[in-house]
């Protein structure tokens, strides 16, 4: 609060030109740093917010007090969330309960409802595992299925893709829908009970029923050869299907049911404050991972210090994750202390452009110019975050929905996951584009509609 009131003094009197000039520079720099220079975006993040601050009025001495007050907000609020998915998504790998998850829906599945199961398994799978993660876990069963089956590739892969994408996007414990939620302060179980509700329709339309007309567009057979082979050993010992899934949705029953008590007003009372503290994020979070590591780690024979070891493990992968997600609260800080937040929150609202629509195109330009979903959500967040104070709970939660939804429009050659998908799939850039690209577009549309028809009706 000290550090927002010294930076917003040294802001005042700065006229609204000078200010939107001053987002636009910081924005252009970030991205010219990315996709120019191929700089990290964590670097690009810290160097963007200096120069925004700086071009704002604020002077050289308070240029990061809000980029490290916004740091240390966004670790504390979303880097802790994100580290206690990661130790989960570890042991649900490793243990082979992802594994028992896939073989047993794939056991149960006639061959012409195989691109309903790889959109359920990728849905199911997808709420704990980041994106990449769910490519390099799914995508070996998706070549096994096509060769079995003798189905193209893009008709099992895409409603895979789509399952993984659309959860990435729009439901938490991910971290661009965290990032959105901490910036716009949405509460999370509304936000996670409306994004499950946006992702299932949003998936079927992007995953099996476009998969069709897209396997006629570009012709995919079944590989010979298996890639970036993931599954564990099958004679080793793993976790049956009820506890692997039991361990995948329980903080999601957990927020979902606070967000129940809290809506029925009876969440003032013992009985539901025990359910409103269980639901709380964090220790939703907290309790699945302690569950984890007994699930799925110390009664399938693993000692304590193996599963301390796995835990270990598992902060390596998510280093950069964290480091951007906390540059990019930092950067959304010094937008929002500065007033360039105000000031373009102002402008959307002179303009007549409804909130949602706006966050979603602000999500996509970022996301078009930086390649990175990350980024885009945080960047339209910082933006849209005056505009959030003015909306009810259901519509704050609906334009983090929307901004997530316009973080993934048109995957492209900036994007680190186009090339893992063309890369593993073994297509031409035009192919990639025809496939992952058009889906991902499509994707984005969708979510947005849906969004936008939630709006009318809560």
């Amino acid at each position: 609060m000290i550090a927002q009131q010294l930076v917003t003094a040294a802001a005042e009197g700065v006229g609204e030109t000078q200010l939107i000039i001053a987002a636009i520079i910081g924005i252009l720099v970030i991205v010219a740093l990315i996709v120019g220079l191929k700089m990290h975006p964590f670097l690009a993040l810290t160097l963007g917010a200096g120069v925004l601050a700086v071009l704002a009025g604020i002077g050289y001495t308070d240029a990061f007090t809000s980029f490290v007050a916004g740091v240390g907000t966004t670790v504390a609020g979303v880097g802790l969330l994100i580290a206690l998915g990661a130790i989960i998504g570890k042991l649900l790998i490793d243990s082979g309960g992802a594994d028992e998850i896939v073989d047993a829906i794939l056991s149960k599945t006639p061959v012409q409802r195989l691109p309903w199961a790889m959109a359920l398994i990728a849905f199911v799978i997808g709420i704990p595992l980041f994106f990449e993660v769910g490519v390099v876990l799914l995508i070996p069963v998706v070549m096994l299925a096509a060769r079995r089956s003798k189905l193209s590739m893009i008709v099992l892969g895409i409603p895979a893709l789509a399952g993984l994408s659309a959860l990435h996007g729009l439901v938490p414990p991910h971290p661009g829908p965290l990032i959105a939620i901490d910036a716009l302060g949405a509460d999370l179980g509304t936000t996670l009970g409306l994004g499950l509700l946006v992702a299932i329709p949003t998936v079927i339309i992007s995953g099996p029923l476009l998969a069709k007309p897209l396997a006629r567009w570009v012709v995919l057979p079944p590989p010979d050869v298996f890639l970036g082979e993931a599954r564990t050993d099958e004679d080793a010992r793993r976790p049956r299907f009820g506890v692997a899934l039991m361990v995948v949705l329980l903080p999601v029953v957990l927020m979902l049911l606070r967000t129940v008590v809290e809506a029925s007003g009876a969440g003032e009372n013992p009985v539901g404050q025990v359910f409103v503290f269980l639901g709380t994020p964090l220790v939703a979070l907290l309790i699945t991972t302690l569950v984890a590591m007994v699930a799925l780690g110390t009664s399938l024979g693993n000692t304590r210090a193996q599963v301390s070891k796995l835990v270990d493990s598992s902060f390596a992968p998510i280093a950069s994750i964290l480091l951007i997600v906390a540059a990019g609260g930092g950067f959304k800080q010094t937008l929002v202390d500065s007033g360039v937040g105000d000031v373009i929150a102002s402008g959307i609202t002179d303009a007549a452009i409804p909130p949602l629509f706006a966050g979603w195109i602000v999500a996509v330009l970022i996301r078009l110019a930086t390649g990175s979903a990350t980024v885009a959500t945080i960047t339209a967040a910082g933006i849209m975050a005056p505009l959030a104070t003015d909306l009810s709970t259901t519509h704050v939660a609906l334009l983090v929905l929307a901004i997530g939804a316009g973080s993934v429009f048109l995957s492209h050659v900036n994007d680190a996951g186009f090339w893992l998908v063309k890369e593993y799939f073994k297509m031409t850039v035009g192919q990639t584009f025809k496939t992952w690209s058009l889906m991902e577009t499509v994707l984005s549309v969708t979510a947005l509609i849906f969004v936008l028809l939630l709006s009318l009706v809560i």
